[in-house]
């Protein structure tokens, strides 16, 4: 059974419609995207999952529990970190979290928590007095206090420098490693080429794909470009005619090979065939950015 289901989801906000029969699975350990620009209905889709909104239509079922039903009982194993998330600013680091603790039945440890997320020497400090790294790391530490079997990450790194970003990927990892499953919402391609199993792309209130990010690039835009300076000339006919060559092209002094498949390693056999040397190869594929843009037409918010 999965950890997480979702079946037909439905929201309409007076003639909006924020959510438009988005169904998706979520199995245990994984790290699972959700993607989409800018009101395509993401954050909404989480927060009917974690039960802090009611669909209109539709099924969700988290650890075998009804978010409406069974409120109660999945705040106890859910945590969730929302996109806006603010604190007291005279509320200690250390107070925070003993405060969340007591909502728990089996808490975890605040103090071994705070070392765990590197804010041990922070306990005593003021909110208001954390950097944006430090701020999220308490976030995502509130958001597990509770020993939750699922955590629900909502715009994690938006507004950290690029080293507290990648920081916080690898906080991510160690999380899941421990046997968190974990939804995570995010706009960045990267976070979630890095981080996510699987990753949902929501667009429009609706899932246009769902795939790993390496298969989503793949299904999508399956073209690689092969890219060389060659040391003597080339005719074109001795690429195009490899069944895996779409097209080439030159630029400057370079060829442009594009192509499917293993395309890479029939351009530079025919050319070690023929003692050409391929100097500055590169090959250069799709990114999940890319396929991004392809299925929904716009780029990530930054």
């Amino acid at each position: 059974m999965p950890v997480i289901e979702v079946t037909s989801l439905h929201k309409r906000y007076g003639d909006l419609v924020a959510v438009d029969d988005v169904s998706f699975t979520v199995a245990a350990g994984e790290i699972f995207g959700v993607l989409g620009p800018n009101g395509a209905g993401k954050t909404t889709t989480v927060e009917c999952v974690a039960g802090l909104r009611v669909p209109d239509r539709g099924g969700v079922s988290v650890l075998g529990l009804d978010p409406r039903r069974d409120a109660a009982q999945l705040r106890q194993r859910v945590g969730v970190q929302l996109q806006e998330s603010q604190l007291p600013d005279q509320l200690r680091v250390a107070e925070a979290l003993e405060l969340y603790a007591s909502f728990y039945r089996d808490p975890a440890d605040p103090a071994g928590l705070l070392d765990r997320l590197g804010l041990g020497d922070k306990r005593n400090t003021p909110y208001k007095k954390l950097s944006g790294g430090q701020k999220q790391r308490l976030s995502i530490a509130l958001a597990l206090v509770g020993n939750p079997s699922v955590a629900i990450l909502d715009e994690l790194t938006t507004g950290l420098d690029p080293q507290s970003r990648r920081d916080t990927w690898a906080l991510i990892e160690q999380i899941r490693d421990s046997g968190v499953t974990i939804v995570l919402v995010t706009h960045f391609m990267e976070e979630a080429e890095r981080l996510c199993d699987r990753v949902a792309v929501i667009d429009r209130g609706r899932v246009v794909a769902l795939d790993s990010p390496a298969g989503l690039v793949s299904a999508v835009l399956p073209e690689q470009r092969v890219r060389f300076r060659p040391s003597a000339p080339v005719d074109d006919r001795l690429l195009t005619d490899l069944p895996e060559v779409i097209a080439v092209h030159r630029t400057g002094g370079q060829l442009v090979v594009t192509g499917t498949g293993d395309v890479l390693h029939s351009v530079t056999s025919v050319l070690a065939r023929n003692q050409i040397i391929a100097a500055d190869l590169r090959l250069e594929q799709s990114t999940l950015d890319d396929a991004f843009v392809e299925l929904t037409g716009r780029r990530p918010a930054v």
